[in-house]
């Protein structure tokens, strides 16, 4: 693979597994340096199984094995307190940050009238205002270095209603005109802000969900993606493509831009 990212920094939300460690590998074997935080530990919200410390010791190990450097952070991204200290300490040993992928994200079944406040809020505050506060503490280092690129993990959510799945939707909407706004905002500091749009990923969070319905992945994905290409889900591996071409220099003039990976739902 080429080392299109040498000496570059990236610093990825919700990194222990799923899409956040899909693009951190690729990232690292493009010869990025790899800052992964991730909460690595049950919350009360969503249900199912989030990542762990251990996750977060064998992402290090393989992003040293493809010749690349590591920090890790286990830290939530609703804690200012824990997201300061390892931006900080990403700039005291690696001294930038060029790439920010807000990735860190929950998601969980319920009618919107039945939701408690609590629910509510946990989606939001994740999904939504996690990557506003993890960006306005990396925002800063890349104002200071006149460049950067920020990359929010959004959804096909952010441009449909979905069913029992308002508070996601939600979230989403709002995190793509968070990210425009960035986008307007940064600009003239050199700035790139972008979203992708993926459609269901075969990923741990997609099979907690099953389970919590009582499904199977393969139930869930057909019953509801309805991808137009014959696939129910899309892979982790599909994300971190299209991360890795948007953060590169041959996406150099896209910022404010929804990038759909959808394997043709939206088509339809």
């Amino acid at each position: 693979m080429n080392r299109d990212f040498e000496g570059k920094v990236a610093f990825i939300t919700g990194a222990a597994h799923g899409q956040g460690r899909a693009v951190a590998l690729a990232l690292a074997k493009a010869g990025a340096r790899i800052v992964g935080f991730d909460v690595a530990k049950q919350i009360d919200y969503p249900g199912y199984a989030l990542g762990t410390p251990g996750d977060l010791e064998s992402l290090q190990r393989e992003v040293e094995a493809a010749k690349s450097e590591a920090l890790v952070f286990a830290g939530d991204v609703r804690d200012d307190a824990a997201i300061t200290a390892a931006v900080n300490e990403t700039v005291a040993k690696f001294g930038r940050i060029d790439l920010l992928f807000n990735n860190a994200g929950i998601c969980f079944y319920g009618m919107s009238h039945e939701l408690s406040e609590e629910a509510w809020d946990a989606m939001l505050d994740i999904n939504l205002k996690g990557a506003w506060l993890v960006g306005r503490r990396v925002i800063p280092v890349m104002i200071a270095q006149r460049s950067g690129v920020i990359i929010n993990n959004a959804s096909i959510a952010s441009f449909r209603g979905m069913n029992r799945l308002s508070h996601y939707a939600a979230s989403k909407w709002g995190l793509t005109g968070l990210t425009k706004s960035w986008a307007i905002e940064l600009a003239p500091h050199g700035i790139r802000a972008l979203s992708i749009h993926p459609t269901g990923v075969n990923t741990p969070m997609n099979d907690g969900l099953a389970a919590l319905e009582g499904k199977t992945p393969q139930e869930i994905g057909e019953a509801s993606a309805g991808n137009l290409l014959p696939v129910p889900w899309i892979e982790a591996e599909d994300v971190a493509n299209a991360v890795l071409y948007l953060a590169s220099d041959k996406a150099r003039y896209v910022t404010g831009s929804q990038f759909v990976i959808d394997a043709g739902l939206l088509t339809r």
